[in-house]
Formats: C-alpha cells, structure tokens, sequence
C-alpha cells in the first residue's frame, strides 16, 4: 500500500493519497503520466516553431495528428479557418468540450533560458503559452476519452484546435458556425503566474483599422500641392489622447500606427493605424467604440481628405461561472501545489531578477476561490464569446515565476523546460478530473448551465466579425 501511495505521489507531483480518489480519477493521473512525454514533445514542437494566428499549420497538425491517434474523429478546417479543427469522441449526453490554444506572438522569440536571448531575432514566441495550452487540453481530452472506451463514463468528449488568438480571435468564427451549440459544458484553462480556478471575467474588446488618403506633393518645392494623410492620423491620435480625459476609468484605448508616411520629402497621401478599444463589458464599450470612430471623420475634415474604417472583430466580455469554479476549485485542492526542484526555483529568480521583480520563486500555492470582481481589469480574450454560447469553466495553472510580465521572452523562456512542462500536465490533471465530476454527475451539469442561463438572460449572442471569410494570410 505504501508503494501505492508513493507511486501515485510521484505521478502527480504532489501529496495526493489514493484514499482520495475515484477510481476514474486515478485513472486520470495513469493515463496523463502514460502521454506526457509525448504532449511534452508536441508542446516542445509547437513551442519551437511559434506560428502566429492562421499561420499554426505544423502546431495544428501536431495535436490533431495525435487526437486521430487516440482514436479521435478530427474534422480540420472548420469554420472556414485551415488551422481550426475539432477532435469528438463518444456518443450521447452529456457533451464536454475542451478548448485548445497554439498561436504565437509576434516578435519575442526566445530560448529556454533565464536571460534574454532570442532563438531566432526577430521572429514569434509564445508570450502567452499557447504551446502548453493545446497540448494539455489534449492530454485532459483523451484521458477523458480512454473513460468512455472502457465504459466507465457515457457522454461525449471534444477538443477544439482553436488558431488565432492573439489577433485575429478564431473562436468567432467558430462560435457563428454553431461549434458549440450541442455542447453542455466547455472547459478553459490559462497558463499564469498563479494557480487558481478563474472566476473572473475579462475587458471586451474592439478591433478597428483606420486609413487616411489624401494627395502626395513634393513636401518642400510645392507643399500646397499635398493633403497629408500623416496629417490626419496625428490629428486622429491627438482626438484619441483627449478623449481619455472623458472616459470612465474602466476603459482601455490602443493604438499602433501602420503606416504614416514612408520618406520625409515626400507629403504622404497613404496613412493607417490598429485601434483597439476595450471596457468591462461589451454595453460600456460600444458608445466610446461609437465616438472614436467619428473622430475619424473629424480628422479625414480638417486634413481635407478621405477615411475609411474597416472592423477587424470585436470580443465578448467572459460570462463567469461560478458553479463551475467551485467544481473546479475542489478539484485543485485535490491535487495541491505543483512541486518545483532547486533548479527550477533558481531559474524562476533568475526570470525574476532579469524583469526587475521580487526574486521570490515560483507560486503554485491554491489560491481560495475569490469573489467575482465587478470590474476585474487585465486583458481580453475570445474564450468570453465561448462563454455567451456554452456554460463555460476556466483555470489558470503556474507556468512561470510570481509576477512576469506576460507577453514577454520570460513567459516564452518558461515555456520551453520544465516549470511549463510541470504546469501544462498539472492543467491535464485539473481539467479531466473536473470533466469527470461533470460526465458522473448530471446533477453538476445542470446547476453549471442553469447558472449560465442565468447570466446570460435574454442576450442573442452575435458574433462581432466583418463581413466574408475570416481573413486568412493578412497578417
């Protein structure tokens, strides 16, 4: 008994005893210990070749190769997107889905070591940890699956490839092709500096491209010839940074410039920049979405020249759930902290001395399940529109030290050895033993989704995307 005990320790990486589990739930951590090389060298290729969004055709491959292996039916290229794929297994009620990350970040490629060091200058990384986020929800999929084989559990399991991300949002398009609509409950997680079941939601957001055109002119023999569109985007930012004045100070206003002129003796008649808006909820969001958009017509007035506003896509705040998180929360109280050697505290300092934080270490301590914060801040995500069309679950699992900034070469660094490695089979774990909560007890499936019936009220979910296909190679 006591070989069994250690054993299961050394499979979890934790403290856990066998009294303490199901059979299913041992069941589990056998199967995640039986894949997890193989998901470590999946996460590793993916890591390695960090394609951004609509670009992840070797990342898409490599988990929807090995869902075919494990018996999975993996329909690819749906909703219109080459990279986007949906792997089911099983037959019936109740139907769990589980999402899959694997885009890349531009521009912060990075070694597997604590010092910035590009791995290739200039090219993409994973800031975010999208190379661990597929493969681990792969990992909880099929153990999830191997259940239904056996008998042990009835229902049906998928796991969704969803690309892009970080840009372009694919999950929008996947929402609008129904993707979720015989789904009871889907499951996210997020790697993170710290572990905790997520009951916070997110910012909506906005995407919005602006082009200014005028007429070129030679900038110093015959300016007066010229109607600067460089004119007109500074005038444009100039009206943006005076709005922020006038905005409650839950909004969040972006932008990049793209193009604004390209020589200095030359008037430029071509200008453009990326705007982004956000705010707690899409209801606050759409009247400053509304008024930064006139102000591009302002500015194309007293430039003298023409505009135009092209929608990108637009982002649903997360639609919290609760009960979900409380299922969840249980669960990682279940397992424990994740454990890390000398060497992985030491390299987690190191990340930490480098990006000027407190050289404190790693945070896989359970964090209690928090109040729902009315304005919780941080970033956005297309995990939010998920959530306004299936109950959804999410979970954050420590991947790299307490306090890194996130997209960044530290998160892409971690992500590559073993402190991402340990939080990606950690997620597995904490993720299937929560399906499994879920596929034996309906019980626990229908207070989720009354909740999420209940959040959503009367709302009809429509996807905020431009017109056409999604917009494949326009990165």
């Amino acid at each position: 008994m006591k070989y069994i005990l250690f054993l299961l320790a050394t499979i979890i990486g934790t403290s856990i005893s066998a009294q303490d589990l199901s059979e299913n739930k041992r069941h589990i951590l056998k199967s995640v210990e039986k894949h997890e090389a193989k998901l470590i060298e999946i996460s590793d290729a993916i890591w390695a070749s960090a394609e951004i969004a609509f670009e992840e055709n070797q990342s898409s491959d490599l988990l929807a190769d090995y869902a075919e292996e494990n018996g999975f039916k993996v329909d690819r290229g749906v909703a219109g997107m080459p990279t986007a794929f949906v792997a089911t297994y099983g037959s019936g009620k109740p139907v769990i889905s589980v999402l899959g990350e694997f885009d890349a970040l531009p521009g912060i490629s990075q070694k597997a070591v604590p010092t910035k060091s590009p791995l290739k200058i200039g090219a993409a990384g994973h800031g975010c940890g999208h190379n661990l986020f597929g493969a681990a929800s792969l990992g909880s999929a099929i153990a999830v699956k191997e259940l239904i084989e056996k008998g042990n559990i009835e229902g049906t399991i998928k796991f969704l490839g969803t690309p892009a991300e970080e840009k372009f949002f694919g999950k929008l398009w996947m929402a609008e092709a129904g993707l979720w609509d015989d789904v009871d409950v889907n499951m996210s997680w997020h790697p993170a500096a710290e572990m905790k079941a997520d009951v916070q939601s997110s910012l909506a957001l906005v995407d919005f491209i602006v082009e200014f055109y005028g007429q070129a002119a030679h900038a110093s023999a015959d300016p007066w010839n010229g109607r600067s569109a460089s004119d007109a985007l500074e005038l444009y930012t100039t009206g943006i940074n005076y709005y922020r004045e006038h905005i409650q100070p839950t909004v969040r206003m972006h932008y990049h410039i793209q193009d604004g002129g390209q020589v200095v003796n030359v008037v430029p008649d071509y200008s453009k920049l990326w705007v982004r808006v956000r705010n707690t909820d899409r209801k606050g969001m759409m009247p400053v979405y509304e008024q930064v958009m006139k102000m591009a017509e302002g500015a194309a007035i007293m430039a003298n020249v023409e505009y135009k506003v092209s929608l990108v896509s637009g982002l649903y705040e997360v639609l919290v759930n609760r009960r979900g998180g409380e299922i969840m929360q249980q669960n990682l109280e279940l397992l424990g902290p994740i454990e890390y050697s000398e060497e992985e505290v030491a390299f987690g300092k190191m990340i930490q001395e480098e990006t000027g934080k407190p050289q404190v270490g790693m945070d896989s301590e359970i964090k209690p399940l928090e109040a729902t914060k009315e304005h919780p801040g941080g970033g956005s995500t297309d995990v939010g529109d998920v959530s306004w069309n299936v109950a959804n679950i999410n979970l954050g699992v420590t991947t790299a030290p307490k306090d890194t900034p996130w997209h960044s070469w530290a998160v892409v660094a971690c992500g590559g050895m073993s402190i991402g490695h340990k939080g990606m089979t950690y997620a597995s774990k904490a993720l299937a033993f929560t399906m499994i909560d879920l596929f034996e007890d309906p019980e626990k499936v229908e207070e989720v989704k009354a909740e999420y019936k209940e959040r959503k009220g009367d709302h009809i979910y429509k996807a905020m995307i431009p017109e056409g296909p999604p917009p494949i190679g326009s990165n």
